[in-house]
């Protein structure tokens, strides 16, 4: 096979996340990003019968087995270095208040798309601004990443407003970028970069 030799050298190499276990990371006030558990699944089956999570998300869960189904996945994912994911719990309590995400990745431009959602309780309590912001340090400053985007729907505003509390600048629109529910979506990309 012929490959053109780079000139820059990559950002990230493979293994960066996969060769230790996937962190708890804090996030401060009592809230904490961690590992997935089976135990979940009837948690994040609850979450998606919510007709927020879809009106904004592109998938439905119709049952705990389905959901069990993701968190097995979810679970995998650190390993493969692919989309880890993160339950955002209650310290103590291990109340499920939502899901953050690192999508996308390009560890060679040390690139990946972080995502988000919350239950309808967590909602106004500043839950996805401290997930993102805490994932957003750790993937910056204990990884290396270089660049962090962030896209949402443009008729989500209170996305919007999560990735402007987390840092993140808005750089533009992608026109009906992303298919919902109701039909395609506009999206609002936002991104921080490793310094910002």
């Amino acid at each position: 096979m012929w490959t053109v030799p780079l000139l820059t050298s990559p950002v990230l190499t493979a293994g960066a996340l996969a060769r230790t276990d996937q962190p708890v990371i804090p996030a401060g006030d009592g809230l904490v990003l961690r590992p997935w558990r089976e135990a979940d699944a009837p948690a994040v089956y609850a979450a998606f019968q919510d007709p927020l999570m879809h009106r904004f998300h592109g998938r439905s869960c119709v049952s705990e087995a389905e959901a069990a189904g993701w968190i097995a996945q979810w679970r995998r994912a650190w390993a493969g270095e692919r989309e880890p994911q993160w339950a955002v719990v209650e310290e103590g309590t291990e109340r499920l208040l939502g899901r953050v995400a690192l999508r996308q990745i390009e560890l060679a431009d040390g690139l990946a798309e972080l995502a988000y959602w919350t239950v309808a309780r967590a909602r106004g309590r500043n839950v996805a601004t401290r997930a993102a912001g805490a994932l957003t340090h750790w993937a910056f400053e204990e990884i290396g990443f270089h660049r962090l985007e962030l896209m949402h729907s443009t008729a989500n505003e209170a996305s919007c407003r999560v990735a402007a509390k987390a840092g993140f600048a808005p750089e533009g629109t992608r026109r009906k970028a992303y298919l919902h529910l109701d039909g395609w979506h506009d999206m609002h990309l936002h991104a921080r970069v490793r310094g910002d």
